[in-house]
């Protein structure tokens, strides 16, 4: 229970009280009425004793009486029956004192942590002090007991009556009739000689002194001066001493304030459907009985009295309630002092006097009546306690020793049916009990109590046992010293008998109220929440409510707090308290309990709470609180049902619409649906116009694309690139990447750059949370706008107005004008949002002057979606047209998380996001760009001529047009000098080769054609390439058509090929310096041919070559295959010429053997052409030649394509460019990866030298370019494409093919903890073994007659060319070798003669003939491919020779003559 003002001990001695009856004549009521106040009410606050009273017990004991209080309450009758329930009027009276009594704004309240929860809670009820401290005054009088009947009587008269003393008489004797006539059951009296107690009342300012005087002394003869008192009153008049303040201690008796303040009565008026009583009619009531009560106090009153009279007489005369009432009826002249000024014309000195007179009245009147009483009913018992109990009980069965109990036809059943005579002793015993109890002699009293609890119990008459067994237990309790401890068991058994026996609630509630404060001060909280939770019931749901709340207190007030078990009975409090119509009551308790279950994922509690709480909030005229609770409900992920959150949505527009009103000014947040705001992505710049017949856009950024990191990464590194090719090569310090499209994973600590009159776009990510559907619409962005050089202070004006002026319904026309003057917005009108769904909105906004935009959030119309379930009554479609609220969500983003110095770690701070803070700038130029012809697959290396437009569609010139791609290769516009003049226009391409090309008929043996070519002729050889448009400028709406040659990848797949196009405006020192376009295609490259090239020596001596003296030649073979799939349609592919581009070598002719030169190749077929390569001339190797190509062509159909000029060269330089830096990057992983390795090896730099001596000799790098045509059948027309591959040939001896080689997966290295030493160089044999090339010289047949001469001497020559740059040593060793089998048979008959080894040194490139001579014996073929060569570099003193590689087998036919 919650903490109370009074200790436990002075709660139990206040609620019993010794009662006093008070009879007015009518002249001293209207004396006391001067004061605003009857004679009853003006004591009361005198009625608690300051002093110490003293008392004899029968046994002569003096019993100390502490802080004894007395009742004193106004005589009024009635002859109704006692009833065991409050009336109608009394519980209204109840209601309206809990009704008054609300929770201070400041009030002290109690924060307890217990677990995880923090409460915070108001620490005192003093509603539910008020209801008890009410309930019990409110209390019937009961025949089973005597503490609340009447044990003395006050008759007062004013000095003013003519003859006081008959006045007295009057009122004794109205005493007497009232008490002992039996025409009333109320009041109740407690003994049948009530103690009568006479006061003279004096008016000082009215009546003469010396006159009341003499009736005192008077009085004092004829009542003794024990029994009547004068009380002299009304010392000042209110007029004289205005300003003089005297405290008021009425106010707090005769309740705080008048009608509890006008607005709580509001609440109980207006929505109170569900208190008991209709209050209008019980304010009647109330109003017409006090109003009675007030003007006389004469017997003949209303016989309708009683509840209202007896509630008023005990609840504080009705309290305040009808303070107002009372003054009008009584006295429409004294409009004394006002409402609630009570006491008027009583001085301090007059406080005093009527403090002694209660004093007086209490020490020399009731207590010795009280002594005198008790000593007469001990006497009485022990005299009857001579007889032996059981002779006593059959003296009085057989005797009628006082009636028996009976059953009485008139009481209800619920009394059990007994009924004792007023003189039984068992009653005389209780009798005895109360009136010691009284007087606080707690001892005694218990053992009166126990003694008549055992006789009630043996009598059965359990009404009366019940009293005993509850007296009994407050006795006990109340003993000092505590000789027993407190019998709870004997408070249980009471109230069970009460509720469930008797069936008397209010006797009930009275106990529990008792037993449960006990128990508190006990620290038995448990057991007091459990008495508590019993005594709820549906009889009184303002009880059961009060009692909820208490135990509930009692909860979390345990040593270990229950706080779920504390909200949880907080919660049917509430409930309680709302049917009881205490809405501000329901109200707090429901809050407090939301305290308990707020986030802690009981949603559907929580939903039901912030319900409840809704509700009542509105009802009470608090919307704020109303719509913050509703909002809360459809916030949460609710796991509601459809209809449930359909009627919460329904709730909550209702509430918030009669919020808003007609106000709609400042628009208000609404919590639906969901924005997230960080996945809020802004576009910039223009919609491009998608493809237009056979155009096809440029794909740039929309708001339909993925952001991907790596994709950004890229183009951004395409950007620099872009940037750095316009700024000679270096990019600018302050450059930023362009972003056109903002959203989370972008970098936006920047305002971003916005240009006039291009549309921003913001797609704005909804959630509908709810299972219902939610229908918006007019929904815009909401937005503010700062105008370049405006002063801050006058524009905050001018942005708030602009800001409204986009939310206002109503906006003016002028507003209109001026809000579509700055920006213009788009409004979509229906946006609807299914159950639980996530979309996009895409709002625009249209900027027309520059300055500074802040897009604050959105606005837009809330309705629930209609659908077919409404009810079809017009109440339920009338709400539903009604409904429909407008607000505005604000998109309020969350930067990233700094992380750079040491106190964004340690704290956690973000940075700002300005995605939606765009600057807007002036006008730009704006580019679009389409693809005509563009195709979609191609064959790997086919060529393909497309065409590009551009267009300038902005209001400003552009320039500087340029373009870079992840794959230059792919695609070139040609260069100025070598692009062949082709038909501009698209259409007239049609069936055009793509080649520049010449009608050459081939003659067998003809030698190539050539070309001399810089390298710088094709200048744009980096990735990043100017566009050649004319006069480099495109005007505002101008528009070029280019060509575009293509070539289609080498590898086969899908292709992801991105062009970036970079282009400036005209005008210089924009905030945007350039601006770019982004392209996307995918091409799928299909097989086409592959191509396989190597090259070796020729084995013709180098004097019959056919070159002057350019050296040896060599020879190309080429292997190509097609190794086309079928799929894409290829019918046979043709060879139509080989071209080589170098700038050393150069294919010669053509020494292939077929006849028709054309070659075809059909599905899987391989063809084979041989090729001389021969040096350049030397005379063109000058120096400013260096980087001069030799471009040969070597036709095998009837045209020559020119391979030097576009696109043929263009391709051909792409593709070497890439293979060579690929073949860089190779090399250079490679020699840093080995020279890591390497230690400080001294033999490193001959070594070296060796390599680069050895690569010298091999040499060749030689690039083939085959060019080729398919014919393809497709849609039953043929086509004929063309294209071109190319190989690289390097090296003399090694393979070099078209295909890219696969990437093989990396092989899996052991780990290695201990560096190795380092391997010695060691140059692979193969290359060593072509330093030197061998040729010999015979004649094919030699005839020789052996009959003549057995030895057949044959010449043979032996020509030895040194093919490096360095000096050679050579050794020549003709010794056949002995070790094989095979060779001593195959040269038995065969041997070289004269000098069988040489040593020679040859000069670079020297070639030199050595005469041998052969010996045969016989004739046959021989091989003469004997000679062993051995060779290395001179000046090598440490290294070995290594055996040359030698040419073919040198067959000779020796013929017998």
């Amino acid at each position: 229970m919650a903490q109370c003002v009074q200790s436990v001990q002075e709660f139990v001695q206040d609620s019993f009280v010794p009662m006093v009856a008070v009879l007015c004549s009518e002249e001293a009521e209207r004396v006391t009425r001067k004061n605003n106040l009857s004679f009853a009410e003006l004591l009361r606050p005198f009625c608690r004793l300051t002093s110490e009273g003293h008392i004899r017990d029968p046994n002569n004991q003096v019993q100390v009486v502490k802080n004894l209080r007395i009742c004193v309450n106004n005589v009024v009758t009635s002859p109704n029956t006692a009833s065991t329930a409050l009336s109608p009027t009394q519980r209204q009276l109840l209601n309206e004192v809990v009704l008054s009594c609300q929770p201070q704004e400041g009030a002290a309240t109690n924060v307890i942590t217990a677990g995880d929860y923090d409460l915070n809670f108001s620490a005192t009820t003093p509603w539910f002090e008020a209801y008890r401290e009410n309930f019990l005054q409110s209390m019937p009088a009961s025949d089973h007991e005597f503490l609340n009947h009447y044990l003395a009587c006050l008759l007062v008269v004013s000095s003013t009556e003519a003859v006081p003393v008959e006045q007295f008489l009057k009122l004794s004797q109205e005493q007497h009739r009232i008490q002992h006539s039996g025409e009333y059951t109320n009041p109740k009296w407690f003994i049948p000689n009530t103690l009568k107690y006479y006061v003279l009342l004096h008016d000082m300012s009215e009546g003469d002194e010396q006159r009341a005087d003499a009736v005192y002394e008077e009085m004092k003869q004829r009542y003794g001066p024990q029994g009547c008192y004068l009380l002299k009153m009304n010392s000042r008049t209110f007029s004289t001493e205005e300003d003089e303040q005297i405290p008021d201690p009425w106010s707090q008796y005769l309740h705080r304030t008048n009608l509890h303040n006008q607005e709580m009565l509001d609440d109980v008026t207006v929505n109170n459907a569900a208190v008991e009583n209709s209050i209008s009619a019980a304010e009647g009531d109330i109003h017409h009985s006090a109003e009675k009560d007030g003007v006389s106090n004469s017997l003949e009153s209303h016989p309708l009295k009683l509840d209202a009279a007896s509630s008023s007489g005990s609840l504080h005369t009705l309290s305040a309630v009808n303070t107002e009432l009372k003054k009008g009826a009584r006295d429409p002249e004294s409009t004394a002092g006002g409402a609630g000024s009570h006491g008027a014309c009583l001085t301090l000195n007059d406080h005093d006097h009527i403090r002694q007179f209660v004093q007086e009245f209490t020490f020399r009147g009731l207590l010795p009546h009280i002594e005198k009483n008790i000593r007469q009913l001990n006497d009485q018992l022990v005299s009857r306690k001579g007889l032996s109990r059981s002779l006593f009980t059959a003296t009085k069965k057989w005797f009628g020793g006082g009636k028996a109990p009976e059953k009485s036809i008139s009481e209800p059943k619920s009394t059990c049916g007994l009924l004792y005579p007023p003189e039984a002793p068992e009653l005389q015993i209780r009798k005895m009990a109360d009136l010691c109890f009284l007087v606080q002699h707690y001892e005694l009293a218990y053992s009166c109590y126990h003694t008549a609890k055992k006789d009630f119990l043996s009598d059965q008459a359990m009404l009366y046992a019940a009293g005993a067994l509850e007296m009994a237990a407050v006795a006990a309790f109340l003993q000092t010293g505590a000789p027993r401890p407190y019998p709870a068991h004997y408070m249980d058994t009471a109230i069970q008998t009460y509720r469930d026996v008797c069936k008397n609630m209010v006797l009930a509630e009275r106990c529990a109220l008792l037993s449960a404060e006990i128990l508190k001060s006990q620290g038995k909280y448990s057991e007091a929440a459990t008495l508590l939770i019993k005594m709820t019931s549906e009889d009184s749901d303002l009880r059961s409510a009060l009692l909820l709340e208490q135990a509930a207190h009692c909860f979390i007030n345990m040593r270990n707090p229950m706080v779920r078990k504390f909200a949880f009975h907080m919660i049917l409090a509430g409930h309680r308290f709302s049917k009881a119509g205490q809405r501000r009551h329901a109200l707090r308790c429901y809050c407090q309990a939301m305290q308990v279950y707020k986030d802690r994922g009981w949603s559907l509690a929580e939903d039901h709470i912030n319900f409840t709480i809704g509700r009542q909030s509105f009802t009470l005229r608090q919307p704020d609180n109303a719509v913050t609770a509703f909002r809360q409900i459809l916030n949460n992920d609710s796991r509601q049902t459809a209809t449930q959150q359909g009627a919460f949505l329904r709730e909550y527009l209702y509430v918030y619409k009669s919020v808003i009103g007609g106000n709609e000014v400042s628009l208000p947040q609404l919590p639906l649906p969901c924005i997230h705001s960080s996945a809020t992505r802004v576009y910039f710049g223009h919609e491009r116009r998608l493809a237009e017949g056979e155009k096809q856009a440029a794909t740039h950024v929309s708001l339909d694309q993925e952001y991907d990191q790596d994709l950004a990464s890229m183009w951004c590194h395409l950007e620099e690139q872009l940037v750095a090719a316009a700024n000679r090569g270096i990019v600018p310090v302050n450059f930023q990447p362009t972003q056109c499209c903002l959203n989370s994973q972008t970098d936006n600590l920047r305002h971003p750059l916005a240009v006039v009159e291009e549309p921003i776009i913001v797609e704005v990510t909804f959630r509908n949370p709810l299972k219902v559907s939610l229908a918006l619409s007019n929904l815009s962005l909401l937005w503010r706008f700062t105008t370049d050089g405006a002063s801050p202070s006058k524009e905050k004006t001018t942005e708030e107005q602009a800001g409204e002026a986009v939310t206002n319904e109503e906006t003016l026309a002028l507003g209109v004008a001026q809000k579509d003057d700055i920006v213009t917005t788009e409004t979509i009108l229906d946006f609807h949002m299914g159950p639980e769904e996530t979309k996009m909105a895409r709002l625009r906004l249209l900027p027309h002057r520059t300055g500074q935009l802040n897009i604050v959030g959105v606005v837009y119309n809330l309705a629930e979606a209609s659908s077919g379930e409404m009810a079809p009554s017009t109440d339920g479609q009338q709400m539903r047209d009604m409904i429909v609220v407008r607000g505005r969500q604000d998109l309020k983003i969350q930067g990233p998380r700094l992380n750079q110095t040491k106190e964004d770690k340690m704290l956690v701070r973000h940075g700002p996001d300005r995605r939606l803070d765009p600057i807007i700038i002036p006008s730009m130029p704006l580019m679009e760009v389409f693809f005509l012809q563009f195709p979609t697959a191609l064959l790997c290396g086919e060529i393909r001529k497309a065409y590009v437009e551009f267009c300038n569609v902005s209001s400003v010139a552009l320039c500087g047009l340029r373009v870079a791609s992840t794959h230059p290769d792919f695609f070139t516009f040609g260069s100025q000098a070598t692009t062949p003049s082709t038909p501009l226009s698209p259409t007239s391409a049609e069936n055009c080769s793509a080649y520049k090309t010449l009608a050459t008929p081939t003659q067998p043996g003809s030698v190539a054609s050539e070309v001399l070519v810089s390298a710088d002729d094709f200048s744009q050889l980096s990735s990043v390439m100017e566009i050649p448009i004319n006069g480099n400028t495109l005007q505002p709406g101008e528009s070029t058509q280019l060509p575009l040659w293509l070539r289609g990848p080498d590898q086969e797949g899908v292709h992801e090929i991105n062009f970036l196009f970079y282009y400036e405006s005209t005008e210089k020192g924009l905030k945007i310096s350039h601006r770019v376009l982004r392209h996307t295609v995918f091409i799928c490259a299909s097989r086409s041919l592959s191509v396989q090239a190597s090259a070796s020596r020729s084995s013709v001596p180098p004097h019959h070559s056919l070159d002057d003296k350019g050296g040896a030649g060599t020879l190309v073979f080429i292997d190509v295959e097609n190794i086309n799939t079928s799929e894409s349609g290829v019918r046979e592919f043709h060879i139509v010429q080989v071209s080589s581009s170098s700038q050393h070598w150069r294919l010669h002719k053509c020494i292939n053997p077929a006849r028709d030169k054309d070659c075809k190749l059909t599905s899987r077929e391989r063809a084979k052409l041989c090729f001389r390569a021969t040096r350049c001339k030397p005379h063109q190797a000058t120096s400013d030649a260096v980087e001069k190509y030799t471009f040969a062509d070597l036709n095998l159909g009837n045209e020559r394509i020119i391979s030097s000029s576009t696109p043929c060269g263009d391709f051909f330089f792409r593709c070497c460019r890439t293979s060579e830096s690929q073949r860089v990057d190779v090399a250079s992983s490679r020699t840093s990866s080995s020279s890591k390795s390497q230690g400080p090896v001294p033999s490193e730099d001959r070594a070296s030298d060796i390599t680069s001596i050895v690569k010298k000799c091999n040499e060749l790098d030689l690039n083939i370019i085959v060019i080729w045509k398919a014919y393809v059948v497709e849609d039953n027309k043929q086509l004929i494409l063309e294209g071109q591959l190319h190989v690289a040939l390097q090296t003399i001896g090694k393979e070099a093919t078209s295909l890219a080689p696969k990437e093989e997966a990396q092989e899996m290295v052991l780990l290695k903890f201990k560096s190795e030493l380092p391997l010695p160089v060691v140059l692979p044999s193969a290359e060593l073994s072509q330093l030197i090339k061998t040729n010999l010289h015979y004649p094919e047949t030699y005839t020789h007659p052996f009959v003549q001469n057995s030895l057949c001497l044959v010449p043979v020559t032996l020509t030895l060319s040194n093919c490096s740059l360095a000096l050679v040593d050579v050794i020549i060793d003709l010794r056949h070798k002995s070790n094989s089998s095979e060779s001593l048979e195959v040269h038995s008959s065969f041997t070289w003669v004269g000098q069988t080894q040489y040593k020679l040194q040859l000069k670079p490139q020297e070639v030199l003939c050595l005469t041998l001579r052969a010996c045969f014996l016989q004739a046959g073929v021989y091989n003469l491919n004997t000679p062993r060569v051995f060779a290395k570099p001179a000046k090598q003193g440490n290294m070995c020779e290594t055996s040359q590689q030698t040419a073919s087998p040198a067959l000779i036919i020796i013929n017998n003559a």
